[in-house]
């Protein structure tokens, strides 16, 4: 399994961004996915999460700035970023719960992409 991110770019301070993240290989569906960032010299912390029945929770940084989804069909999952900010730069890695058959599951995480939001 293999998850590959994109989306990443340099912009503005108030621009946006949309980040994907496309799941290839022995996929029997995906269950939990989620957003992670992590800043130069910061530990890496959750920025969204999606279950696979659609429920979403976001970190209060991102609050009413950003929007998880994703497209069970595609294997995909999308991080609509709003309002950026130079606290925004980082490194944004995707995970994903995929499950190979009904009961087995293991956690994938994409290379990252990154996101850099100048003043």
């Amino acid at each position: 399994v293999q998850l590959v991110e994109s989306g990443g770019d340099m912009v503005q301070a108030g621009e946006s961004l949309r980040l994907s993240c496309v799941a290839s290989g022995g996929i029997y569906r995906i269950g939990t996915a989620g957003w992670y960032r992590q800043a130069p010299g910061k530990q890496r912390e959750l920025v969204a999460a999606i279950t696979d029945d659609g429920r979403v929770n976001y970190a209060e940084p991102v609050e009413g700035r950003a929007t998880i989804s994703r497209d069970n069909l595609d294997k995909t999952v999308y991080l609509q970023m709003r309002g950026l900010k130079p606290e925004d730069t980082a490194v944004y890695y995707c995970t994903m719960k995929v499950y190979s058959n009904y009961y087995n599951s293991d956690d994938y995480w994409g290379q990252g992409t990154q996101v850099t939001v100048s003043s």
